[in-house]
């Protein structure tokens, strides 16, 4: 049995699979980084419609099938699918489903109109991380974030998902970035992201708004840590955290800079 630690990156985006900003390639180095450290590295992340499955060889994981994701009562089929990074022995997952994912465009139409599902794909994707990790059986003991699809995870992990005995040493870790959309994911937000009787209205009180910033502000305050994940950083969100007791938070590096100080968090929170 592996007495190796293990880091799950749960990430909106990553090279060389979907390179939306700068962001993509820090998340494909920190991964590399810390599985060439000694740390267990796992992968997860959208099978958006514009990632070329044939270009990197993604194949579905059978063993992994028939989870179904509830939203507001209805199901939704999972499928995963996995790929080896190149030049690293690690394996990225990639969640999928027909009706939210296989799109030819990412969270605006063809007339760049926001999606008016946003709220649920979101909810999807979080949901759908979390289950694919117990059914793999594998407890992480550091999930790492990054994007605003994965922000209603850290809140799920403190709520829902707590007495889980995969997650039960879990810290999680989320990278916020700059706001990247100015719309809202809409009035029923709440209600979607509400998967559990564990969730109360109040735990959801700093997400309600639905925006961009809502959404870090409340990723921010459940993560036991949180990187600034760009120089655009919204600073009155990151004053408000820095405010919080026990708050851990890195400043923003660029790629090209040395990561020794995350693989110094995940040390630290290793401790804890």
């Amino acid at each position: 049995m592996s007495t190796k630690k293990r880091i799950l990156f749960i990430a909106q985006e990553m090279s060389p699979y979907l390179e939306l900003t700068d962001y993509a390639n820090m998340v494909n180095k920190m991964a590399i980084k810390s599985n060439e450290s000694g740390l267990e590295v796992r992968v997860i992340m959208p099978r958006f419609g514009i990632i070329n499955e044939r270009r990197h060889r993604l194949h579905e994981v059978v063993r992994l099938s028939g989870i179904n994701i509830v939203i507001e009562g209805d199901d939704y089929p999972l499928i995963i699918k996995v790929a080896s990074l190149p030049n690293a022995r690690l394996q990225v997952y990639f969640l999928d489903n027909e009706d939210y994912f296989k799109r030819k465009t990412l969270f605006t139409d063809e007339n760049e109109q926001f999606y008016d599902d946003n709220a649920a794909r979101a909810v999807f994707f979080c949901k759908g991380a979390l289950e694919t990790v117990k059914k793999f059986g594998w407890p992480p003991d550091i999930i790492h974030c990054s994007g605003w699809m994965t922000s209603l995870i850290p809140l799920y992990l403190k709520t829902a998902y707590k007495k889980e005995p995969v997650f039960a040493h879990s810290k999680v870790v989320y990278s916020m970035e700059p706001n990247s959309f100015k719309e809202k994911l809409g009035a029923g937000f709440v209600k979607k992201a509400t998967i559990s009787t564990q969730i109360k209205e109040k735990d959801l009180e700093l997400y309600k708004e639905g925006t961009n910033s809502a959404l870090n502000r409340g990723a921010g305050k459940y993560a036991d840590a949180v990187i600034l994940a760009g120089e655009k950083t919204e600073k009155k969100v990151v004053d408000e955290l820095k405010a919080e007791k026990g708050k851990i938070i890195l400043p923003y590096k660029k790629d090209n800079e040395d990561l020794a100080d995350y693989l110094q968090l995940y040390t630290q929170l290793l401790g804890k």
